[in-house]
């Protein structure tokens, strides 16, 4: 039975690079997480909201960063590991696991924003202190068991113009990307055309002299 009320005090962790992974490979797009925020809350009273991330100092992060910040989530941050082999290591699961065990003595709700099968444990260790436990993630990449035991589960795939924002493409991006035949044949008629005036403004010059 799903049972949610006003009262509950409702914290919120949130697996950025799950989320962040699975709105790009299924949609190439980011999420909107104000919109999430506020379809998880549900008019419950919200204690905490985490968001963990690892730090690649890629262009955007920055600006990321301040995002989630003035949505009111607050962030931990850590490096994002490169072994000599090339491979990268960035999850902060030990850490969510550890944040979200303490918060729940103040809480009546933890909320998973995650897909991670490996949240499992957790999710059943809440359960057995007695707490309210839901999971909001995509639910093509979300782990089967997970949505199994959870007492709630919000798949983000039933809504994604809602919970997503898709890039818009500039001027030049367009240009330069897929552009369909028609537009392609257009563009060089206009571009031949506008060297044909130029041909009889320098011809038009000729004559004048």
């Amino acid at each position: 039975m799903d049972i949610k009320h006003k009262n509950q005090r409702v914290a919120i962790f949130i697996d950025i690079q799950n989320l962040y992974h699975s709105a790009k490979n299924l949609y190439g797009a980011r999420v909107n997480f104000r919109n999430l925020l506020l379809e998880a809350i549900e008019n419950r009273q919200l204690i905490r909201a985490i968001a963990y991330v690892a730090k690649s100092d890629e262009p955007g992060e920055a600006s990321f960063f301040d995002v989630l910040e003035k949505t009111g989530i607050e962030i931990r941050i850590k490096d994002l590991q490169v072994y000599p082999d090339g491979t990268k290591k960035g999850d902060w699961d030990v850490g969510l696991a550890v944040d979200a065990i303490r918060v729940s003595q103040t809480v009546d709700v933890i909320i998973l924003v995650s897909g991670d099968g490996d949240f499992v444990p957790l999710v059943e260790y809440l359960k057995a202190l007695g707490k309210r436990v839901e999971v909001i993630s995509f639910g093509r990449t979300t782990s089967y068991r997970l949505k199994e035991i959870v007492d709630d589960f919000y798949d983000l795939d039933e809504k994604p113009d809602y919970f997503l924002i898709k890039p818009t493409k500039g001027i030049a991006e367009g240009i330069t990307g897929k552009i369909p035949k028609l537009i392609k044949i257009k563009l060089k008629k206009e571009d031949n055309k506008s060297k044909d005036e130029n041909n009889d403004e320098k011809g038009d010059k000729k004559d004048e002299r």
